[in-house]
């Protein structure tokens, strides 16, 4: 066996110490979802399936969940169209204020979700689009655009700029180019980011906690809203379901990308 330097020993512990630290409340809180006790308990008592029975007969449960899937599936298509024009001005067109467009599109990760729920949560009440679809979309598109544009420009760094010029000497115009030649090659791409951005909204608690209205609410706020007033296995139960739908959403990116690095490999070879 390699010998292991105190520096590497060191890093893998981090790293371990801080996978224990993601992982250990998701495996006690999951099996909670399970407990026949109607209260939260660790370990849990039993097994039953009647708190999932519970929350899928649920009109407001279901309306909530219906509600967030709406916004989510809204939050990915504008995303993904919106991060595949900037990425693709920033790496084609931009100039010298590519750096500058650049850093407005990762100002959200730099920013603390509670200060910008705040701030659009100001700026929506002044314009009337607090507590609507659009306001909701708006604001999950915000968070989710860098990572929408990273994963897009993963993709689009590796296409070769002359494959547009050729078809664009041969009659075609940019927009055309681009749909014909550069967008197939990073449409794995884009849709990974649409699925990134689909999982941020759907999961997103703090800024919908601002932007949620009496009637309409998302799935996170419901959660915050039934933790204050009666808190049972139903939290457990949604918790599970929302990871389930994460994994799920994150697999189906790794497929993706695979699949475009699959894509270009045999054209790197060639």
């Amino acid at each position: 066996m390699q010998n292991l330097s105190p520096r590497r020993l060191l890093l893998m512990g981090y790293v371990y110490a801080v996978l224990f630290f993601v992982l250990a409340p998701i495996v006690i809180i999951l099996p909670m979802a399970f407990s026949e006790t109607d209260y939260l308990t660790f370990p849990p008592v039993g097994f039953t399936l009647s708190w999932f029975t519970d929350f899928f007969s649920n009109s407001r449960w279901m309306g909530a969940t219906v509600f967030s899937l709406k916004i989510a599936v809204l939050t990915a298509i504008t995303t993904s169209v919106v991060a595949t024009m900037a990425t693709y001005a920033l790496m084609r067109g931009a100039g010298r204020i590519g750096a500058l467009f650049q850093g407005l599109l990762i100002a959200p990760i730099v920013v603390p979700h509670i200060a910008l729920a705040v701030a659009l949560y100001l700026f929506f009440q002044r314009i009337g689009l607090s507590s609507t679809v659009f306001g909701y979309v708006l604001a999950h598109s915000v968070i989710a655009m860098p990572f929408a544009v990273f994963t897009v420009s993963a993709a689009l760094s590796a296409v070769d700029a002359t494959l547009e010029d050729a078809a664009m000497s041969c009659g075609a115009s940019r927009f055309t180019a681009f749909r014909l030649v550069t967008l197939p090659m990073i449409l794995p791409n884009v849709l990974s980011g649409g699925l990134f951005a689909f999982i941020l909204s759907f999961d997103e608690p703090v800024i919908a906690f601002f932007l949620a209205g009496i009637r309409d609410k998302t799935l996170p706020r419901m959660m915050f809203d039934d933790i204050e007033q009666n808190l049972t296995p139903i939290i457990p139960a949604i918790a599970v379901l929302l990871t389930a739908v994460s994994i799920f959403a994150l697999i189906a990116a790794a497929l993706l990308r695979r699949a475009a690095a699959n894509r270009t490999a045999p054209e790197e070879a060639g």
